[in-house]
């Protein structure tokens, strides 16, 4: 009974950067879990690479080319999503960029790419998805991936950490928004995982340290984060909206250092 309680069978999942990292492994795991799941990027050979592991795996898996940045190809990716597989009910908003500066040398292209893929990108997708739940009466689950750097700031990140704190905020306004609607928008802020996207700071000196500084003593694993995910996409979450799940193994309940 408790697998049925985490159960994502029967549920149409969208997941955005699920080309690589985080995007990918919550693919596969919704796809593991019963989901039906369209994985959406801008490279597509990553996507079909994906895609073509859950087939083999078993799963139902379509991939679609897409940009968060882009209202068009959003709703074209919904389409697609619909035409295959049905209204999409689980939304997994994880496309994001990280390009790092200090605060006296960013240029502005730096930090507005930034904000417009991490906020802008997330907000149009969450829109869209609601949109097209409230159309068709159903409930659904929107999920943003976020990151404790939306929490607590590190230096040399300006960019990244406003739109990550960006994120938690606008999941809470969301989340009021739409629960009327039957729709609940939730938030995963992990902490430092190894992933494509962090993989070059977590190599450095500075990475290194900032390992050994940890509360836990290592970085996190991406199967870490699968019960939050689940929680957040299955029924057993059903009376959560408007919360933000930290995910650091206590990383951001410690004072600096």
């Amino acid at each position: 009974m408790v697998n049925d309680l985490f159960s994502v069978a029967g549920k149409v999942a969208l997941v955005t950067g699920a080309g690589s990292g985080l995007g990918e492994r919550f693919a596969k795991v919704l796809a593991e879990r019963g989901a039906k799941v369209v994985c959406v990027a801008r490279r597509i050979e990553n996507l079909e690479k994906v895609a073509g592991e859950i087939a083999a795996a078993g799963g139902a898996a379509l991939a679609v080319a897409g940009d968060v940045s882009d209202r068009a190809s959003v709703e074209a990716a919904f389409d697609a999503a619909e035409k295959a597989f049905g209204v999409v009910d689980v939304l997994v908003n994880c496309a994001g960029i990280q390009a790092t500066a200090d605060t006296l040398e960013m240029e502005d292209e730096q930090f507005t790419s930034t904000i417009d893929i991490n906020v802008n990108g997330l907000w149009r997708t969450a829109q869209i998805c609601a949109q097209r739940l409230v159309k068709a009466d159903k409930p659904g689950s929107i999920i943003n991936i976020a990151s404790i750097l939306g929490v607590a700031a590190r230096a040399g990140m300006a960019n990244y950490c406003a739109s990550k704190a960006a994120v938690l905020h606008m999941t809470k306004t969301l989340a009021l928004d739409l629960i009327g609607k039957g729709i609940r928008v939730n938030a995963i802020a992990p902490g430092y995982c190894v992933t494509e996207l962090t993989a070059w700071f977590l190599e450095t000196p500075e990475g290194k340290a900032a390992e050994q500084g940890l509360p836990i003593g290592r970085f996190g694993q991406l199967q870490e984060l699968d019960g939050p995910l689940l929680l957040l996409a299955s029924d057993a979450g059903s009376y959560m909206s408007g919360t933000t799940l930290i995910v650091d193994a206590g990383h951001s309940a410690k004072i600096s250092e």
